[in-house]
Formats: structure tokens, C-alpha cells, sequence
């Protein structure tokens, strides 16, 4: 009898998603033993309770699309989770206990929103932010059994930053001056009545923000971590919202850093980013000594110090998969199953740009050599960085064949808050000018072919891709545009509130006041310049950037009979589901095969 025909091996680029992933563990204050995290276990990214204690694991969700938003309340008993529609990010709080059973309402009484923060009491009361195109931000305080009360609004962003130890005070986000990438904070009683208020915007005239990084999680203790950008980067200060004063903890880092209190208030870790790299500290707050926790080099993507002291945090490198460490030594949660296959490390590379020099990171096919076939892949955010962490797209293109090129342009996070806030009214052209300037090393150095530049991204990076092959349309050859912003007055006029603030803020302005500043920056202003072949991918319950301003933007390709290609999907901002991920990237990669050629020579009719 013949044998039956081999199955073809899965490739390594699908067992990087397949593979199952964790989240770092969030742990109840009182009950330190159980945990809540995130996983894909099932092929969906969704909750899992965990008894550190019995070892015992629990999914806690289970929805077509996933779910990724839960906290436990401080005494272990209950998991909040954000239920929304499809992800369409638009919901009420749900809770069930934690050893499993039937959800109920959290925050019975209040109508579904956007969610703007939640900070949960030891004695049940909970904090919740909402942000609707009709209110604008409220805050509820809710105790079990009552009617929620109103204690904020106003029509500016503005979003819960925490609850004190013993629930007698609330820190509240704001940005009521108007600058929605800078916050203001205020700390009020749960009555509303206000206690204390910082602004480093001067009501909106200076660009320093602040941040809530938690109260002291010690009874009576009115200190609270705050986050601040006064010496032109991100760094922590304890702030005592009862006398006013202001510790500044005098860290001699470079780069952005962030903080957590210790359990017992005597410390703080610390995680410091700089150049796309992670490192964790212990600050003793008495003595002020620094104190540097050992880690391999990669990046910290969460860590959390546990009540005996040692320090937990999820780490990866660009070669190496994700794993949760402790400072014992020991792997704290690794999920049976497929073992994500390692990638090549990244490269750093420095370029001279219009703004200054320009941080990329560079992956190519082992034993390669240029000029190879190129993908830029642009990262969302804007406010946010690429890091030598695990990603597996990028590890996808390297399997194919492709140098990967990620560039932190200005507005990128990590670099200093002149870099982060350079992104001023004339978005998207500020950083598609970074952008080119490390294309023209990759084509000088002999990495890259000029002939076989793909650019793609998602969110903002797909908004990048879209802009950059209307605005140089020269210079690529395949255009690859996840979730993008592509007819930008629409998106305005269609999208959340929050992201309305902060395009208002980005701008100068609304579509209305500044309608020159919008049709610049617009892919639809540029649209009948493309040359390259565009796959554009799209979930219809999108609210960051909704459906109908991508099939304005299609519309227009069609019209003049532009080589395209759309994937509409039901999901909002990106799927957790891990097939509808590879069978995305597996679309992407055959687009960019079709119509990249596989030597070099001229371009593809269309190209």
C-alpha cells in the first residue's frame, strides 16, 4: 500500500505566531497569589485567571475576537474585563468571580463608552473613566449597591489615574487646557472636591506633560509617583499631594524612564528605555541609592516587584521569544505547547536626518548580502518606539528573504520629548522625511535594492504608508497598509473623541480651522500620484481608523484603475485571533511577491 504523502512542515514564520505567548502576570494587592494575564493559548488572545498557589489556570474569557482588558480587584475576588463589540472598543465593564462563574454588570448604571481608566478600592468602590462623542470624559465613582456618581467632565480628554491605598483619594489625567499630548493632573475626594493640582503646562502654554504612576500602596500615605518631562525626557518624581512638596529622585539616566512603588512604599523599580533597550533598577527612596537589577540585553515590555521583594518582568530580544523572568532565577510562566522558533538579532544604524540622527533597526536573512529586496516597516502610534523585541511579522519578511528596516522617526517615543513632540502640523511629512533619509543609507550602504522597497505599517504606520506613496512615489515599490488613516477629514469627523483631541492638538486645529494643515497631510490629497501597488487590510469596526475613509481612499484607486488590493475583516483596530493574523501577513507576502521581482531590473507594470 503507498504511503500517504508527507504533510508539508509548518514554516517557522507561522510558529512564531502559533506559539503560545503570555502576558506579564498582574498580581491582587491583597492577594498576591492570584494573578491575571493574557494569552493565546487557544489561538484567540484572551484572560486567564491563575492560582499561584494550587498552580491552577482558568480561562476567564471567551469571545469570537478576544479580549485583552482586565484587572483584578485588590483583594483577588473578582475580574473586571472591558466588554466591547467586535472590537469595536466601545463597552461596559463586566465582572466574575475569580474561581469562575456567571458575569455581571461591574459599574451597574452606567451606558457603554469608551474607556478612560479604572482604579478599583479595597473596599469595592471603583473609579471608572468613560469618553463618549456626546459627554465628552466623565468619571463615575461607583460603590456597590448605589447609584454611580458623577464626580468629572468636561469635553477635553481626561481619564482616571488612580486610587489611593485607602480609596480616600483619586488622581485624575486632564487635558481641559487643550493640548492632548501634554496632560495635567488633580487629585479630588471621592465627593469630587478637589485636594491638590499639578500643571507643567502652565494652563496649556509650556509642552510638559505628566503622568499618574500610582499612589504610595501604604494606608494614609499621601505620596504619589508622578511621571514628568522636565528635563526633556521622561522621569518620575514623587509628588506629596498634602503639603505640595516635590521629591525629584535625581536618576542620571539617559533616556526615558518610568517607575513602580515597591510593595512596602520603601522603593521603586525602575525601567529605563534608551536606544531601543530595557534595563530595571531598584531606588531606595531613603538612601536615594540605585541599585541596577541584572537582565539579559533586550527589552522590558511590563515588570512588577512582588511582596517578597524579587521582580518579575516580561523580556524578549529580536532573535529570542518572549519570557517572564524573576529576579530568583526562575521562568515564572511558560505555557506548554509550540516553542516559538528563534530570529535573526537586530542591527543598530544611526542616520543624519532633517531633525537630527535617526535611530533604525535593521534585520537581514542570515548570510545574505545587498542589495536585497527591503521591507520599511513604519510603527504605529505615533508616540511609540521599535525596540530589540520579539516580533514576528518582521521575522516573516526575514524568512522570506527581505532586509527589514524599522525607523524611530521624530514623534517616536524613547529619544527625548523634543523627538517625541516634534510632530507639529505638518504631520506625516515629518516623518516620511526620517523615513527617507535612512532609505537613502540603506541604497547607499548596499543593503537595500532601489527597485525592491516595500513600505508598510499598520495604524499609523499604515496612515505613513499611504502618505509616503502618494508623496514619493518614486521611491517604492509595494505599498502595505494595515488599519490605516487614509482620508484624513473623514477619519476626524468619524473616530473616537479622544483621538479627535489629539489630532487637534497634532494639527493645530480641527478640519475646519486648519483645512490647508489636514489636506497636506491627507493620503486622499495625494492619492492619484501613487504609482505602487497598494494592499490595503481593514477591520469594519475599526473606531481609530474607521471603514468608511479606507473605501473613500479605495474608491479613488478604483476610479483610475490603480493596482490594488483591500481586506475587509470583522474586528476593530487589529485582530487577537492568531489565524485571521497569519492569514493576513500570508496575503501581505504574496502581494509583495507578486509585484516586487525576485532580481533586480525594472519594476513590475503598475510599479
Amino acid at each position: 500500500m503507498p504511503a500517504a504523502p508527507a504533510m508539508p512542515a509548518t514554516p517557522d514564520w507561522e510558529k512564531r505566531f502559533r506559539a503560545p505567548r503570555v502576558s506579564l502576570p498582574e498580581w491582587a494587592l491583597d492577594a498576591p497569589s492570584r494573578a491575571l494575564f493574557v494569552s493565546n493559548a487557544t489561538g484567540t488572545y484572551e484572560l486567564y485567571a491563575w492560582d499561584r498557589e494550587t498552580g491552577e489556570q482558568r480561562q476567564a474569557t471567551d469571545r469570537p475576537n478576544g479580549t485583552t482588558d482586565g484587572v483584578l480587584s485588590p483583594d483577588g475576588e473578582w475580574i473586571w474585563w472591558f466588554s466591547d463589540t467586535d472590537g469595536d472598543e466601545f463597552g461596559v465593564w463586566l465582572r466574575q468571580p475569580f474561581g469562575g462563574g456567571a458575569d455581571e454588570p461591574a459599574a451597574p448604571g452606567l451606558d457603554p463608552s469608551y474607556p478612560a481608566g479604572l482604579a478599583i478600592g479595597r473596599d469595592g468602590t471603583s473609579v471608572v473613566g468613560r469618553s463618549t462623542e456626546e459627554e465628552g470624559s466623565t468619571i463615575h465613582v461607583v460603590r456597590p449597591g448605589r447609584t454611580p456618581v458623577e464626580i468629572y467632565r468636561h469635553r477635553e480628554s481626561a481619564g482616571v489615574g488612580d486610587l489611593s491605598h485607602d480609596g480616600t483619594l483619586i488622581a485624575i489625567e486632564h487635558t481641559e487646557h487643550g493640548d492632548a499630548m501634554h496632560s495635567a493632573l488633580r487629585v479630588v475626594r471621592p465627593d469630587g472636591s478637589l485636594v491638590a493640582e499639578l500643571d507643567d503646562t502652565k494652563g496649556g502654554t509650556v509642552e510638559l506633560g505628566l503622568t499618574v504612576l500610582g499612589f504610595a500602596p501604604v494606608d494614609g500615605d499621601r505620596r504619589l509617583l508622578v511621571g514628568h518631562q522636565r528635563r526633556g525626557r521622561w522621569e518620575p518624581m514623587i509628588w506629596d499631594v498634602a503639603s505640595g512638596e516635590e521629591a525629584d529622585l535625581g536618576l542620571d539616566l539617559p533616556g526615558d524612564v518610568s517607575a513602580e512603588w515597591y510593595p512596602d512604599g520603601s522603593g521603586l523599580l525602575i525601567v529605563h528605555s534608551f536606544e531601543a533597550r530595557s534595563e530595571l533598577w531598584r531606588y531606595e527612596i531613603a538612601s536615594r541609592r540605585l541599585v541596577r537589577i541584572d537582565m539579559p540585553s533586550g527589552s522590558v515590555s511590563g515588570a512588577t516587584a512582588r511582596p517578597d521583594g524579587t521582580v518579575e518582568y516580561l523580556w524578549s530580544s529580536a532573535a529570542l521569544a518572549p519570557v517572564v523572568r524573576s529576579t530568583s532565577g526562575e521562568v515564572i510562566l511558560d505555557p506548554p505547547g509550540l516553542e516559538a522558533p528563534p530570529s535573526v538579532p537586530v542591527e543598530d544604524v544611526w542616520v543624519d536626518g532633517p531633525g537630527g540622527r535617526i535611530h533604525a533597526l535593521v534585520q537581514r536573512p542570515e548570510g545574505a548580502t545587498g542589495p536585497l529586496p527591503t521591507v520599511f516597516d513604519v510603527h504605529g502610534g505615533p508616540a511609540w518606539h521599535y525596540s530589540d523585541a520579539y516580533a514576528a511579522a518582521p521575522a516573516a519578511w526575514v524568512d522570506h528573504g527581505y532586509a527589514v528596516v524599522r525607523v524611530n522617526y521624530r514623534g517616536s517615543t524613547g529619544y527625548g520629548r523634543a523627538w517625541t513632540d516634534a510632530l507639529k502640523h505638518r504631520i506625516g511629512l515629518i516623518e516620511l522625511e526620517d523615513i527617507a533619509a535612512v532609505r537613502e543609507w540603506a541604497v547607499s550602504s548596499g543593503l537595500a535594492d532601489p527597485e525592491r522597497l516595500v513600505l508598510t505599517g499598520g495604524s499609523w504606520g499604515g496612515y505613513l504608508t499611504l502618505l509616503g506613496l502618494g508623496t514619493q512615489p518614486d521611491a517604492w515599490a509595494v505599498g502595505i497598509a494595515d488599519v490605516p488613516v487614509a482620508d484624513y477629514v473623514t477619519a476626524y469627523h468619524d473616530q473616537m473623541e479622544a483621538l479627535r483631541a489629539l489630532d487637534r492638538t497634532l494639527f493645530g486645529g480641527s478640519p475646519e480651522e486648519v483645512p490647508e494643515r489636514f489636506m497636506a497631510s491627507s493620503p486622499i490629497t495625494h492619492v492619484d500620484a501613487v504609482r505602487a501597488p497598494v494592499y490595503i487590510a481593514a477591520g469594519v469596526n475599526d473606531p481609530r481608523c474607521p471603514i468608511r475613509q479606507v473605501e473613500n481612499y479605495v474608491d479613488r484607486l478604483t476610479a483610475r484603475g490603480a493596482v490594488h488590493e483591500v481586506y475587509r475583516y470583522d474586528a476593530g483596530h487589529g485582530s487577537l485571533v492568531v489565524e485571521e493574523r497569519i492569514k493576513q501577513l500570508r496575503q501581505e507576502l504574496d502581494f509583495a511577491g507578486r509585484h516586487v521581482p525576485a532580481a533586480s531590473g525594472t519594476r513590475p507594470e503598475g510599479g
